[in-house]
C-alpha cells in the first residue's frame, strides 16, 4: 500500500484495503467451503449448459440463445467477485488497486443490469410462445435475439458507466479501508472526503429505474401468460406451461428479492450487523448463477435430453 503526504491532513492512496467481515471474522471459516462449492457449481453447470446448447443442433433456437447469454453473464458475474473473495478468505489478500476496484464496480453493476434485462426479454419470449404461438416463429427470430443482445449490452453499459466514473472522480483522503469484501459503490464512495450526494442519487435512480422497469414488464408478461394458460382446455398443456413459467418466475423473484433485502439492510444498517448486507451481497453473486442453469436448463425437457445424449456420446 503506497501513500504520500500532502500537507498535514490529506493522504492520497494508490489502492484500497478490503476489510472483509471485520466484525465477524469467524464467518470467513464457515463460509469459505460452501462459497467454493457454489462457485464450482455455478461455473460447472453453466459450462455444461453452454456446451450442450452449442453441440445440440435441436437447441439452436432463439430461446436457447437467450439462455446462453444468461449463462455467460452468470459466469462473468462469478468470476468478477468470487475469486477475490476466496483470495481474501484463504490468503488474506485484501489489497486491491484503484483501477481494479472501479473496474470491478463497473462490471458488477453492468452485469446486474444485463441480467435483469435478459430476464425481461426471456419473459417476453415465453409470452409470445404461449399467448401468440402461431406468430412465434415470425416474431422471435435469430435477428430478434441479436437486436435484443445489442440492446441489453448498450442499455446496461450506457446507464451504469457513470457509477464508477462518479466514484473515481471523488477525492479519497485519510481512509482507504473498505468495510466490504468487494468494491460496492456505496462502500467505496463513503470513504471520500467530498460530497457524494450525486453519486448516491444516481446509483439509487439508475438501480430502481432499471430494476423497476424490467420487473413491471416481467410481471405483465407472466400475468398475461397465466391468463392465457388458464384458458387452455388441455390439463397437460396447462401443467407444462405452469411448471416452466412458474420456475422461471420464482427465480426472477428470487433475483429481485435478494436485491430488495440487501437494499433494506443498508437502509436500516444501524439496527443490523454491518456484515449482514456484505454476506447478502456476496451470496447474490453466486447463488443465482448456480441456480439459473438448473432451473432454466435441467427443468427444460429439450435441454435435459440434450445433456443425456451428450453424456451417452461421451461414454
Amino acid at each position: 500500500m503506497t501513500a504520500h503526504q500532502n500537507g498535514s491532513t490529506s493522504t492520497e492512496f494508490s489502492d484500497f484495503y478490503l476489510n472483509c467481515f471485520a466484525r465477524s471474522p469467524s464467518w470467513q471459516h464457515w463460509l469459505s467451503l460452501p462459497l467454493s462449492l457454489l462457485f464450482l457449481l455455478a461455473m460447472g453447470a453453466n459450462t455444461i449448459l453452454l456446451i450442450t446448447i452449442r453441440l445440440e443442433a435441436s437447441l439452436h433456437e432463439p430461446m436457447y440463445y437467450l439462455l446462453s447469454l444468461l449463462s455467460l453473464l452468470d459466469m462473468a458475474l462469478c468470476l468478477t467477485v468470487i475469486p477475490k473473495v476466496l483470495a481474501i478468505f484463504w490468503f488474506d489478500l485484501r489489497s486491491i488497486s484503484f483501477f481494479a476496484c472501479f473496474l470491478q464496480m463497473f462490471t458488477m453493476n453492468s452485469i446486474f443490469a444485463m441480467e435483469s434485462c435478459t430476464f425481461m426479454v426471456m419473459a417476453y419470449d415465453r409470452y409470445v410462445a404461449i399467448c401468440h404461438p402461431l406468430r412465434y416463429l415470425s416474431i422471435i427470430t435469430d435477428q430478434f435475439v441479436v437486436k435484443a443482445a445489442i440492446f441489453i449490452l448498450a442499455r446496461s453499459i450506457f446507464l451504469t458507466v457513470p457509477i464508477p466514473i462518479l466514484s473515481g472522480c471523488l477525492h479519497y483522503c485519510l481512509e482507504n479501508v473498505i468495510e466490504n469484501c468487494l468494491c460496492a459503490n456505496m462502500s467505496v464512495s463513503k470513504l471520500s472526503c467530498g460530497d457524494i450526494i450525486i453519486n448516491r442519487l444516481y446509483q439509487f435512480a439508475c438501480g430502481w429505474t432499471l430494476l423497476g422497469f424490467d420487473l413491471i414488464l416481467i410481471f405483465l408478461s407472466y400475468t398475461l401468460i397465466l391468463r392465457a394458460v388458464l384458458k387452455l382446455k388441455s390439463k397437460g398443456a396447462v401443467a407444462k406451461a405452469l411448471s416452466t413459467c412458474g420456475s422461471h418466475f420464482i427465480l426472477i423473484l428470487f433475483f429481485s428479492t435478494v436485491l430488495l433485502v440487501f437494499v433494506f439492510t443498508l437502509v436500516v444498517e444501524k439496527k443490523v450487523s454491518s456484515d449482514v448486507p456484505v454476506l447478502l451481497n456476496i451470496l447474490h453473486h453466486v447463488i443465482p448463477p448456480a441456480l439459473n442453469p438448473i432451473v432454466y436448463g435441467v427443468r427444460t425437457q429439450e435441454i435435459k435430453q440434450g445433456i443425456q445424449r451428450l453424456l451417452k456420446k461421451g461414454w
